[in-house]
């Protein structure tokens, strides 16, 4: 589910999700989605560096493969930034904790931030 969320968070940073997207769809209860294959469809006009983060958005969300090398090396500092969170996210980061041990033994868990946070909007 992380990759999912990665996904996501990588297109709404970039905005690409928004009001009347027509990758953007809606379930009867009022709940959005991304069609990924009509996201596929309609990115042929973005810049090649939303291009890259949108074919590394869809391998989150869907799994679909993305070749790293070429993608990461056409992005700006900007985009390598949310790129780099979006991965620490999919791993799971943001949730890893670790043992913290005292004199008498173990204490129990403190939590970790996450390996790259997200930058600020």
């Amino acid at each position: 589910m992380y990759s999912l969320e990665a996904g996501v968070e990588l297109l709404i940073r970039t905005q690409r999700v928004y009001e009347n997207a027509p990758w953007v769809e809606y379930t009867s209860a009022d709940r959005a989605y991304i069609d990924t294959s009509k996201l596929t469809e309609h990115m042929g006009a973005w810049s090649g560096g939303e291009q890259r983060v949108a074919r590394i958005a869809l391998s989150l969300m869907s799994g679909s493969p993305v070749d790293l090398r070429e993608e990461l090396a056409g992005l700006d500092r900007e985009y390598l930034s949310l790129v780099l969170a979006a991965v620490a996210h999919a791993g799971g980061s943001h949730e890893q904790s670790e043992p913290t041990f005292e004199e008498g033994g173990y204490r129990g868990n403190t939590s970790l931030p996450a390996l790259y946070e997200w930058p600020s909007l």
